[in-house]
């Protein structure tokens, strides 16, 4: 049994914690929210996500930081990516300095274009110690125990290993990588192929459209990937198609799901504050394609997302954009 810290209490965050319980961990949960922290405790259910899902016996709450980490022997990160900064940089001076940190959220630095390990190491110091978790794993389905896989990637091949170890059990099936850099761009980037497949859906198109955008949308996956110097085999892996398909295809993903409803009128801000989710997606569509930009990486799905999003272009007028490019070879 290992004590462990799990920061977050979204969706993520909360089906992570009864995996971690399940496997006869003793987990304890960081909330911002007081009263989600109380209402994890007393009842043990998330009144804001995953309401009707019981938590194990073994998963307990606070909002204190330094409670919540104290003698943790491993830490998982599960908050929006634009408060990763900032919680890690809060955990900074509380952390003992051979806690191994695994990061399940999924993302680009905007400016900076760093990914979620990154941002961690520079805050807690060390990257051989980060460890980030990725693949096809709707939060909904977790809990339940529905088969699932994911794959932990680290640097240090021990880090992977622990993590492995952590979160194995017979229906959620963990693989490790030492692509850490592969599976960082898969994760992030395959939300924004979501989000203009949510509004192919959202249009009205059919499975060829989903499955083209798909397939084009895991070349760009790619390139970024290798331009990066992440491995391409990685792609075709849990944290690449795995994922791609999950949340291009299912209605549990937001991304998705955003894609749909940004088609009839509702913006970002407006389908976070009635979800209570966020729409990683919707940032990565920005920081994604500042990052392609800078390698030279054509990444047209990612650009017209960011046009209808970002740049006020009429969803009709990124499609015609999309299909009025002049046909080449299918790999470049």
């Amino acid at each position: 049994m290992k004590r462990v810290a799990v920061i977050g209490t979204g969706s993520w965050g909360t089906a992570a914690s009864g995996l971690l319980a399940s496997n006869d961990n003793k987990v304890t949960l960081w909330a911002r929210s007081e009263g989600v922290a109380s209402a994890i405790n007393a009842s043990h259910r998330n009144p804001r996500h995953l309401v009707d899902y019981e938590l194990p016996s073994g998963v307990c709450a606070s909002c204190d930081m330094a409670y919540v980490l104290a003698d943790a022997e491993a830490v998982v990160l599960a908050v929006p990516s634009n408060y990763l900064r900032g919680v890690a940089r809060s955990m900074a001076s509380l952390l003992s300095a051979d806690v191994p940190v695994l990061i399940l959220t999924k993302g680009i630095e905007p400016d900076t274009h760093d990914f979620m390990a990154d941002v961690v190491a520079e805050e807690v110091g060390g990257k051989r110690r980060v460890a980030v978790l990725s693949g096809p794993n709707h939060a909904e389905e977790v809990c339940q125990g529905m088969i699932s896989a994911s794959v932990v990637a680290s640097l240090t091949p021990e880090i992977a290993a622990f993590f492995q170890r952590l979160f194995v059990n017979p229906s959620f099936r963990v693989y490790v990588s030492e692509d850490l850099t592969g599976v960082e761009v898969c994760g992030a980037v395959k939300n924004v192929i979501a989000i203009a497949c949510g509004v192919a859906v959202g249009l009205g198109f059919g499975d060829n459209t989903l499955a083209v955008l798909m397939t084009r949308g895991l070349a760009e996956i790619a390139r970024i990937s290798a331009a990066c110097g992440g491995q391409p085999i990685t792609c075709m892996g849990l944290a690449g198609m795995g994922d791609l398909v999950a949340t291009c295809t299912s209605p549990h993903s937001r991304n998705r799901s955003f894609g749909v409803a940004f088609v009839s009128g509702e913006d970002v801000e407006a389908y976070e504050a009635r979800t209570h989710m966020v729409v990683e997606g919707a940032r990565a569509a920005r920081s994604a394609l500042q990052l392609a930009h800078s390698l030279h990486v054509e990444c047209p799905i990612m650009a017209a997302v960011h046009a209808i999003l970002y740049e006020g272009a009429p969803v009709a007028a990124a499609i015609e954009s999309l299909l009025g490019r002049v046909p080449r070879k299918e790999f470049y």
